[in-house]
């Protein structure tokens, strides 16, 4: 009911408006807003033309609607448009739902992922961890799967940040000659020579 309100507000305000006025004001924003409101809509819709186009024709209708909230002296007309042509673009967004379905006439194959081959995987990488030295793996553990900076890790060890560095490095090259033993990576060696042939 509220709505149906405002709508009858609004069209007579249109109907006392002098029509001159509110088609010059309607000329001056979109002289002014029209390119930076078309920015903004293909911005929203993510390059889609034909949706940014819908966006900016049904803001400057509700622009015409309520010219009286556009007034120079109401605050920045910018500002508006922008926040109409961002709830639209929401609102759409929500009507149609967050996927697009399509019809088939034959269900697709379903693929699993492989969950054997990344257990394996991790396995073979938690293999690899344990046969480092403490020094090496805790310092891995630290930057690697705990996200600190060397900074951090420095701090937390009672050591220098070169130091810290230094096992990062042996660390990682020890690692990925045990995934090497592993079969998990290419031999650096057979990888040199492959790139020489």
């Amino acid at each position: 009911m509220p709505a149906k309100k405002d709508a009858t507000r609004s069209d007579n305000r249109l109907q006392n408006r002098d029509p001159r006025a509110a088609a010059a004001l309607m000329r001056h924003i979109h002289d002014q807003h029209g390119r930076a409101l078309w920015s903004f809509a293909m911005r929203l819709t993510r390059g889609n033309t034909g949706k940014a186009e819908d966006v900016v024709q049904e803001t400057m209708l509700r622009a015409w609607r309520h010219l009286d909230a556009l007034e120079e002296s109401r605050g920045s007309q910018r500002t508006w448009l922008f926040t109409v042509a961002r709830r639209i673009s929401i609102d759409e967004w929500r009507s149609r739902g967050q996927f697009v379905e399509f019809t088939v006439d034959v269900v697709p194959e379903v693929i699993a992922e492989d969950t054997i081959d990344r257990a394996v995987q991790s396995w073979t990488v938690a293999a690899a961890l344990n046969r480092l030295s403490p020094e090496h793996r805790t310092a891995l553990h630290a930057c690697y799967f705990h996200g600190h900076t060397v900074r951090e890790a420095a701090r937390e060890f009672g050591v220098p940040e070169g130091t810290v560095k230094s096992r990062l490095y042996y660390g990682l090259r020890a690692m990925r000659a045990e995934l090497e033993a592993a079969g998990e990576l290419a031999s650096t060696s057979s990888a040199r020579s492959t790139s020489r042939t």
